[in-house]
Order: C-alpha cells, then structure tokens, then sequence
C-alpha cells in the first residue's frame, strides 16, 4: 500500500492497482465503518466474494455518501470504469433497453465498485455465458413483518428435509437481515419461466409439509403477518438478491453469510457483521466452495410444478404474471 496524497491511497489487489479516495469516509455512522474498512473488509472474503459472483450480470447498490446519503440502485457500471473491468450486456424487455453490468472474475473488480461506493452486491442467476438459463435455484425464506426468528429456523429445516428427499444440495446463507437462503446449483438447461415454476413447486411442498408456518400467497395482503413467505419470485428473469459475502446497507453492517445446517439451530442473523465475518472466514473457509460440485436437474420439480397447475386449473404462463 502506497500513499498518494493525504485524501487517497492506493491498493495492489493482484494484478491490479486501484485508488481509493476519500478511504477515511464514514460510511456506516452506527459503527464509524468507513470506506477503507469496507474495502478491507472485501479482501479478507476475497475468494468467497468472488466465487458468488463470477461471470454473473450484477447490480450495485451504491451510496456515494455514506449511509447517511441517497442509496443508488445501479444496473449499468459506473462511469469511468477502466477498460480492464468484465462486463456483460443483459437486455431489460419491459424498458426496450440494454445495460452492460457488471461480470466479476477477479478480487480487483470488486475493490474498484467499492471505491465507487458500492456497498451490495447483488448478482443475477445466471452467467455470463448465456444469461437467459439460470444455473442457481435460490430459495428465499423471507420473513413476514411479526414473523420471529424461531419460525424462519423451523422453516430451513423442513427445507432440508425436502431438499434431501429429492436429491438436492442446498447451501444455507443469513440475507443479512431477518432471513435466510438456500442456494441449490442446477443444470443451466431450463430457462426463467420453468425454473420460477420449480421454485413455487418446492415452495408449495414446505408449505404443505409446515401449513402453521408458511406461506406461499402471491400478494402480500393475503399473507398472515406472523407467516414466513418462502419467495419463489426471486427466481424470475432480472430478479436479484445480495450475494454470499455481500455487506448489507444497514446501520449495524450486517453481512449475508454461509452457515452450516447445523449451525441455524444457533445462529443469530444480526451476529453475522463486517466486524464478525472477516475471522470466521480466516478460520472456516468459504463454506460454499463446493456449490459447483453438487449440480440438481429441476425435472422432478418441473413434475411437480405440473401436478398442482393440473390440480389447481393454471396455465403454467399464468404462474408467470407476478
């Protein structure tokens, strides 16, 4: 690390050298975190970080000034990004629009968004390669506003249960705020439509399997606020969700961290910061670094999924209209 003025430094992340301006700006004024902090915090979850979004369309979620400032929800890269930084070109049909987001392959990447003030991360499902075949199933338990922890951990654990029944790994991670996911790796040979039918299938069985529990009521005023909502929609086309290591932009700096299934017993989200994660990580790993090994084919979910549209009279596009 070499000084260049008292306002900036500059950093040597692999190949690359990335300025930093302003490193000492407050960005999480509960904490005092600044910006320098949040990009060491990046480092110290590097390969974790990068493995969440590799070759993925990823959305920034920026604040320029800190959290005190406006928060900036940014599709296309920044500009003034150097020649050198991955992108790759997604097409929005409802704006008639294209946008070259973000694709990660290095540490680099990541520390430079930071330095435009990126504090989230929030990639597609799908990658670079083909964008519109999505090779990751995310499963988001999703907390009413009355619903207590204690039902969302019941919940991932009648997740499980059915992901092993089928065959499917899943790979538990806190959002960083009252929830959780389950990522689950699959075969890139569907596209959104079907993938979004196999996750309101699965949704529907943990509903069945927990009715007390869980919810799967497209809109929200037909949700019992106590209930948890297992979310299927993040499935959808352009959907995102904060990525493995990705801070949250919340006061208390939360981060969306890997956990062992048997670790949700335990756990509080909350405890899971830009403070806590870094040594967790030094002692455990990436605790998702063998998601890639563990690829499910979605045909018995797509069987499902037309089980209950024969049953309930849908049209498999009307699953499509939320």
């Amino acid at each position: 690390m070499a000084s260049t003025a008292s306002s900036a430094i500059e950093l040597d992340v692999g190949d690359r050298t990335i300025r930093i301006s302003n490193p000492g700006r407050v960005y999480f004024p509960e904490t005092g975190a600044t910006k320098l902090d949040l990009v060491e915090y990046y480092l110290s979850v590097g390969d974790g970080i990068v493995r969440a979004l590799r070759d993925r369309p990823c959305m920034l979620h920026r604040f320029p000034k800190g959290l005190s400032g406006d928060k900036v929800h940014q599709k296309r890269l920044p500009a003034g990004a150097p020649d050198w930084l991955p992108t790759v070109r997604v097409f929005f049909p409802r704006y008639k629009r294209h946008a070259d987001e973000l694709a990660v392959r290095e540490l680099a990447d990541i520390v430079w968004c930071v330095q435009m003030s990126t504090v989230e991360f929030h990639p597609w499902n799908s990658r670079a390669a083909d964008t519109e075949s999505p090779d990751e199933w995310r499963i988001d338990l999703d907390p009413m506003p009355d619903c207590p922890w204690s039902r969302v951990q019941r919940v991932a654990g009648v997740v499980r249960e059915v992901l092993e029944e089928i065959g499917a790994v899943g790979w538990p991670k806190t959002s960083g705020g009252r929830g959780m996911h389950v990522y689950v790796r699959i075969a890139p040979r569907w596209g959104f439509a079907d993938m979004r039918r196999a996750a309101l299938a699965f949704a529907r069985e943990v509903e069945r399997r927990a009715p007390a529990d869980v919810t799967t009521a497209w809109w929200r005023r037909d949700r019992d606020p106590k209930l948890l909502f297992v979310d299927y929609n993040q499935n959808a086309r352009d959907h995102t969700i904060a990525a493995a290591y990705s801070v949250r932009g919340v006061p208390e700096a939360t981060v969306s961290t890997p956990v062992e299934w048997a670790e949700i017993a335990d756990i509080e989200p909350r405890d899971f910061t830009m403070r806590t994660v870094p040594p967790r990580f030094a002692q455990l790993g990436d605790l998702h670094a063998g998601i890639d090994d563990a690829v499910f084919e979605l045909d018995r979910l797509l069987e499902w999924a037309e089980r209950d549209e024969r049953e309930s009279g849908a049209e498999p596009t009307d699953l499509d209209e939320g």
